[in-house]
């Protein structure tokens, strides 16, 4: 008997090494037909697109392009027409609405005690004004490390003082459920009575030498109080007076208009229509909305133009992908990826449909990865992909689930989001600030990330079997919880899951929304 359950263990052994041995491995571009097509889209877009002149006519004739404004308006007519000239189809503006609409003014900053100078500042978007003539008041440090001690036992000490965010001591284990509570603080404050918060996006320093950097503070979310950015050097001067026990005043001037209802938006849509299954949809995008003490141009006047750069590319070799490849312009991204989350519900019935998206939104920096949006199953077949465009230089492929572009929502929906991973260490100082410029963005690198975007996109359109389907909530909840994302999206309003997805210990995870946003 003990032999013969031996000899079946065995037998069961050699036929699943067998299968395993048989499983067919993922084609590469050479093998699954799509290598000619490939080869022409390449020559093209390196040589016949034009994503640096569109981006040079973007920057400089428009410029900042805040969603609702126009400005925004203007270039969202400019994608319309871009669009049309390249010669995709059934192009046309999706329209969406914002809670309210925001228009920057004046902001303006002087030291009065210890000493007197001029302070250097920007106001955050979607935040309030001071009162009419400036204020002139006491500044109190908050410290964003202990957050909540701060609300429960300082907040009695904020009436008529200006707030400036300070990190002391140890920070939080989990920064962005930290983040998560800012937006409560904010509103605090304002019940608190205090003037104003100085404290930029969540209460870091400005990064470069002497710059601001602007952003919204909320998921679709206006605050009444005013908050600036401040710039590195003269915060550190404010922090190091109160360290020595100095009593600090400041006159802060913050003028800002905002709507009482709202206000129409729009996300640039056109088509390549598929030549097998033009039902099914693989969606390429970068945003058009900016911020506007600049262009806008890394940040992401590039995803704009490698986007158009693409389909221009795809279009001029004159190879039909055997799917549908929608090019999308998205708007309202900086007020919490709103332009590509009103994208995904306004195809709702269609996501099934769909089999991803590839979105640029890191700046002018190479590509050198793919974020499959915690598709682990994709990396075989993907990596074939990458190992093919390796003359364009390394591209690395992993699962990784980014939510600080509009890959998100299609992450969300069970889509592999692929975001277009990029080497820009630049970034960090030129996204929302006032030197977001065209002149920041090299001709060479952005030429690259088109093709590759035109290349990876194509791809996935024509390989012969599709690349994905959607995965049902229950397991896109949990392979979020699993890479410990569960949280921030419950801390910024946007986990559409309810209950689903456990931690890591096989609980229900806990975590609590607050319904502010990055």
């Amino acid at each position: 008997m003990m032999n013969r359950t031996l000899l079946l263990l065995c037998v069961f052994a050699l036929v699943t090494f067998s299968f395993a041995a048989e499983a067919p491995a993922p084609p590469a571009p050479a093998a699954d037909g799509t290598m000619p097509a490939l080869v022409s889209i390449a020559g093209h877009g390196m040589m016949d697109a034009h994503p640096y002149s569109d981006l040079e006519e973007l920057s400089d004739m428009i410029g900042g392009r805040v969603t609702g404004s126009p400005e925004a308006a203007k270039a969202i007519e400019w994608g319309v027409a871009k669009m049309k000239a390249i010669g995709l189809e059934n192009v046309r503006a999706e329209k969406w609405q914002l809670s309210r609409g925001w228009t920057r003014g004046v902001a303006t900053a002087e030291l009065v005690e210890p000493v007197q100078r001029k302070l250097s500042v920007d106001s955050m978007g979607w935040v309030g004004s001071t009162p009419k003539g400036a204020v002139t008041a006491e500044l109190v440090p908050v410290n964003i490390n202990n957050l909540d001690e701060e609300m429960s036992k300082n907040r009695g000490n904020w009436s008529g003082k200006i707030l400036v965010i300070v990190k002391k001591g140890e920070p939080p284990k989990d920064p962005t459920a930290n983040f998560g509570k800012f937006g409560g603080f904010l509103k605090t404050a304002w019940q608190s009575h205090a003037l104003a918060v100085i404290g930029g996006q969540g209460g870091s320093h400005a990064a470069g030498m002497h710059l601001t950097h602007t952003g919204s503070l909320g998921f679709d979310t206006y605050y009444d109080i005013p908050v600036v950015s401040m710039t590195a050097e003269d915060e550190s001067q404010l922090e190091r007076f109160l360290d020595r026990g100095k009593v600090v005043r400041l006159k802060l001037n913050v003028q800002n208009t905002v709507t009482n209802r709202p206000v129409e938006s729009a996300n640039v849509v056109g088509e390549i229509r598929g030549s097998e299954n033009p039902e099914q949809v693989v969606v390429v995008g970068g945003h058009l909305d900016s911020w506007d003490l600049a262009q806008g141009a890394t940040d992401d006047g590039c995803g704009v133009a490698t986007t158009l750069g693409a389909a221009e590319a795809i279009v001029a070799s004159g190879f039909k992908p055997k799917r549908t490849i929608r090019f999308v312009l998205f708007t309202g991204e900086e007020q919490g990826l709103l332009g590509s989350l009103a994208y995904t519900k306004t195809h709702a019935s269609e996501m099934a449909n769909h089999l991803g998206a590839v979105i640029l939104d890191n700046g002018q920096g190479p590509v050198v990865s793919l974020n499959l949006g915690g598709h682990k199953d994709l990396i075989p077949a993907v990596e074939k992909f990458a190992d093919s465009v390796k003359s364009f230089g390394e591209v690395k492929v992993d699962d990784k689930a980014v939510f600080g572009t509009d890959a998100g929502p299609f992450v969300l929906a069970g889509l592999p989001g692929i975001n277009m991973g990029q080497d820009s260490p630049e970034y960090k100082y030129t996204h929302h600030s006032a030197v977001d410029t065209f002149d920041k963005v090299s001709a060479d690198l952005l030429t690259r990330d088109a093709t590759l975007v035109a290349l990876t996109s194509f791809w996935i359109a024509s390989r012969p079997d599709r690349l994905a389907t959607p995965w049902p909530a229950e397991k896109t909840a949990q392979m979020l919880v699993e890479k410990k994302q569960d949280r921030m999206l419950k801390a910024v309003g946007m986990w559409p899951f309810g209950d689903l997805g456990k931690d890591q210990s096989g609980k229900q995870d806990s975590g609590k929304a607050s319904g502010t946003s990055e």
